[in-house]
């Protein structure tokens, strides 16, 4: 299934798409459906009962609008860590990116008025479904409530003011996921194409089964320290392409627009905007 966050009549809820891509109405917020456990259950009873909003109509949102907890894994593609002058991980590299980076498909990504070395980095991410706590890799799948597409966007030179990255990983906007939730049971997770373009032209290209710690690895770790609950959000990383490793760099500006595009998961894509007074 895919399933959308919406808005539609001034009202910001959950839906699930239709074969003809118009909405079956959940009529609750995504996360009070993740909470109750209830979503996929929920999702079939709205398609068996055929009413629908109409596509066009509606707005489509991050499919989390406003998670607990917004993480993600540092040089988890061997081509990024290279690029990069970074040492392979012998484990996952964790950061947090606070919540409000997160924004749905077609919101503008703001330039801040403090930097203008704005990076893109395409990722895979994963929605968590339910409460983990010290999963094992062989159990996380039964946590994941589904994957999505996101664009790590990252303001270099604040990322490096201290080794935590988050300044730089967190600017408002910075986090867009979309344009909606895949669950599991859609794709093999471990061999999705992953492409970023900016402006239409090609900067990355790779597939998950490229990455150095899988979606199992991820979960098992950050779980045995960190309680992870419905609706997180995790990035699992960028492969190589991004703006500040070529030479010269290069750098999103206003008026351009990024693209990331998922095998499975549908196409995410972002304009670039000055921040707003």
């Amino acid at each position: 299934m895919r399933l959308v966050t919406f808005t539609h009549n001034g009202s910001t809820r959950a839906g699930v798409l239709t074969p003809s891509h118009d909405i079956a109405d959940l009529a609750a917020p995504m996360l009070d459906l993740l909470d109750g456990g209830d979503l996929t259950a929920r999702a079939q009873k709205a398609l068996s009962a055929g009413a629908v909003v109409p596509a066009r109509d509606a707005r489509i949102e991050a499919p989390v609008p406003n998670p607990r907890k917004v993480l993600a894994v540092g040089l988890n593609y061997r081509d990024h860590a290279e690029e990069s002058g970074q040492p392979i991980p012998q484990r996952p590299i964790i950061f947090a990116k606070m919540p409000r980076c997160i924004v749905g498909p077609g919101h503008p990504i703001y330039m801040p008025r403090q930097s203008r070395a704005v990076d893109w980095e395409g990722e895979l991410c994963i929605v968590i479904g339910k409460t983990a706590r010290y999963v094992s890799a062989a159990d996380a799948p039964a946590y994941v409530a589904g994957y999505c597409a996101g664009n790590d966007v990252s303001v270099r030179d604040w990322q490096f003011h201290s080794p935590t990255w988050m300044m730089g990983k967190s600017f408002d906007t910075h986090g867009p996921i979309g344009p909606w939730l895949v669950t599991p049971d859609e794709i093999d997770v471990g061999n999705l194409d992953v492409r970023t373009f900016v402006n239409g032209e090609q900067k990355q290209s790779s597939n998950t089964n490229q990455l150095i710690f899988g979606i199992g690895e991820i979960l098992e770790y950050i779980s045995a320290g960190i309680t992870l609950e419905s609706g997180d959000v995790i990035f699992t990383g960028t492969p190589a392409g991004i703006g500040g490793a070529m030479r010269p760099p290069q750098f999103l500006k206003p008026r351009d627009t990024v693209r990331v595009e998922i095998a499975g998961l549908g196409i995410l894509e972002n304009p670039v905007i000055e921040e707003p007074e």
